[in-house]
């Protein structure tokens, strides 16, 4: 096979044609190979194929640093950059990154996943690379999705004033998850469907080379003429009036036209935006025909037919379902993602109130005070956003949000520890930043159940709420009435004597399957899920002074999460019961399966057993031993 003789750039550079053809049909295979049997982001990467090899013959990395914007669009970029055998361990815990990884090659210079913030990398790349005075050029992929992000503008503008030398390849394939919304993604539709801005220079340029140039001012006129002929033969580029030299659209499937167009970016002076066109899942029929998200984000699957196993219904699913019930009874009830209707599980409810649905693109800062607005103007609006996502829009839902006190409820998918997806997809911090914002009420459902009564809490509440759940399957169906529960009171599952497991979210299941092994040793434990993070209910430190410890356990960060919250609590009401807290580490984690990682940071049944076993006085090991 010729991928496998390729083990770095270098030997893509002597290749013909008709091979390099070859090696990219074999990238394709080995792509829908590999990751059908790992899972990963397998659309974006069949789309890239002739682009990421064209790119390393053209350019010499890492002496020209290539920045990926975002990051799930770089599998071809690993497989030339001799990190192939690596495949098979692709997102598993210890193995290959589904993103670029400094770790990894230093053919990666940034780890980034979270979209729109390649370009402000690249800029900075280029220009400390002036300020030194060191050769080589700075290229930074980016897709059209994460031009629907505020961060993307903000980069642009700079890079329009300081000019610096830079190439941006616009890798457009008309969709991010789903297809591309918003008025960026028409202007690029616009140009795409325009006669050839190649063809428009020209035609400009052969009236303007009739033109006598007698000095300065004639070179005016010839200019401003020249850029009125554009206008009249092509569609204006977006990028052009920040500043930038735009070419394209180009077809990202034809080697020859890529390098070509790439080998003329390499000789320009100064930053500019080499424009694209791509197909997403391209090669590979069953993502060609996948119209919602063309294979995107996958789990293991059968490569020949392109078709998974049927997986119960996951947490998403069942919100999705209570959503719409919820809005069948409230027409003020309206839902807000970022790009990611079909992962948080709105497709239903965009499908049953088109109207009442808003897709804003990659924005999480717009879609939270756009929410806010809404709110303001009498309606109910719901943010749903993985928890890692709505980091980015801490501002918003704190000086927007909350400071209008605006009855927005933020739907935070994947909370927790996420799994293969790595560092910058867990979501461990949610918990805790949270609870710094004022007036916000902040829940984490144990159950199905408990996720019903807590969104028709939330829906409810005249204030900011968040309600946050976990990735993967749901533990349980989901029937119980949209009712709402008191805010911030917790629920006992079980009354015991000795400890007190004090847990949130779906590590309640692992309290109650610790407070068995403890039962089993003879130590009472009572479990209490505590729904609320924010407020916590007062009835707790009452408790926690009937046991000789507590232990609280929680998929967030130690660090001002759940349990610091306990703490608080218990100091400001006087109670001194020993408190052992279980959460996750103050540090960014690695990638992997969820119940790996979780047992790794203590916080399986039989971790919190044995913490609980350590809080206990020396007498009680001496009664229970006997």
């Amino acid at each position: 096979m010729l991928l496998e003789e390729i083990a770095g750039p270098a030997d893509l550079r002597d290749l013909g044609y008709a091979d390099l053809e070859r090696l990219c049909a074999e990238i394709r295979q080995f792509l829908v190979d590999a990751v059908a049997r790992t899972g990963g982001h397998l659309g974006p990467n069949l789309g890239v194929v002739e682009l990421t090899v064209a790119l390393h013959r053209i350019f010499d990395s890492p002496r020209d640093r290539i920045v990926f914007d975002t990051g799930h669009q770089a599998y071809v970029h690993k497989m030339l950059t001799g990190r192939l055998h690596l495949f098979p361990t692709l997102r598993q815990q210890g193995g290959l990154s589904g993103y670029p990884s400094r770790a990894e090659s230093d053919h990666d210079l940034v780890e980034n996943s979270h979209a729109s913030t390649g370009l402000s990398y690249a800029l900075a790349v280029a220009t400390a690379r002036e300020l030194r005075g060191e050769p080589g050029k700075t290229i930074c992929i980016v897709g059209d999705g994460a031009l629907t992000g505020g961060m993307a503008y903000e980069a642009l503008n700079n890079i329009g004033a300081l000019k610096p030398n830079l190439i941006i390849i616009l890798n457009d394939n008309g969709r991010s998850y789903a297809p591309t919304i918003g008025g960026i993604a028409e202007n690029l539709a616009r140009l795409r469907l325009s006669p050839r801005y190649e063809a428009a220079k020209d035609a400009a340029g052969t009236v303007l080379q009739r033109l006598p140039v007698v000095g300065g001012s004639a070179y005016d006129t010839a200019r401003r003429m020249k850029n009125s002929l554009k206008q009249l033969v092509t569609t204006p580029s977006i990028f052009e009036t920040l500043g930038l030299k735009y070419g394209g659209p180009i077809d990202g499937h034809d080697l020859r036209a890529v390098e070509r167009a790439l080998r003329d970016a390499a000789r320009y002076n100064g930053p500019v935006v080499v424009h694209f066109v791509t197909e997403k899942g391209h090669g590979y029929a069953p993502a060609e025909e996948d119209e919602i998200d063309r294979f995107h984000g996958v789990s293991t699957f059968d490569p020949s037919t392109g078709s998974s196993k049927p997986a119960p219904a996951s947490w998403t699913d069942l919100f999705g379902e209570a959503l719409i019930e919820a809005a069948e009874k409230d027409p003020r009830i309206v839902a807000i993602t970022a790009a990611m209707a079909s992962s948080t599980g709105l497709l239903g409810f965009a499908a049953r109130f088109p109207e009442r649905f808003f897709d804003v693109g990659i924005a999480e800062q717009h879609a939270v005070t756009f929410a806010t607005g809404l709110a303001l103007q009498g309606l109910r609006p719901v943010v749903c956003i993985y928890s890692t996502f709505l980091q980015r829009a801490f501002d918003q839902v704190a000086c927007d949000t909350s400071l209008h006190y605006a009855p927005v409820t933020f739907v935070l998918d994947r909370a927790g520890v996420t799994g293969p997806d790595g560092a910058s997809h867990h979501g461990a911090l949610d918990l805790a930043y949270l609870r710094t914002v004022p007036g916000m009420t902040v829940s984490a459902p144990s159950t199905p159940d408990e996720m019903r009564r807590l969104l028709a809490t939330a829906l409810a509440h005249d204030g900011p709420f968040a309600l946050r759940f976990p990735r993967g399957n749901a533990p349980s169906e989901a029937s119980a009435p949209l009712e709402p529960v008191p805010i911030g009171r917790a629920c006992t599952v079980r009354n015991g004597r000795d400890v007190a497991l004090l847990a949130v979210g779906k590590m309640v299941a692992v309290a109650e399957n610790a407070a068995d092994r403890l039962a089993a040793t003879g130590i009472s434990a009572t479990v209490v899920d505590a729904r609320f993070v924010k407020p916590l209910d007062p009835e707790l430190a009452a408790m926690a002074a009937l046991h000789a410890a507590v232990v609280t356990v929680e998929d967030g960060t130690v660090a001002g999460g759940f349990g610091s919250a306990l703490l608080q609590l218990l100091a400001a009401a006087g109670v001194t019961t020993p408190v052992r807290i279980l959460g996750l580490p103050d540090r960014f984690l690695e990638h992997g399966a969820q119940q790996l990682l979780l047992a790794g940071f203590g916080l399986d049944a039989e971790s919190v057993a044995t913490a609980a076993r350590g809080m206990l006085p020396a007498r009680a090991h001496t009664i229970l031993a006997g």
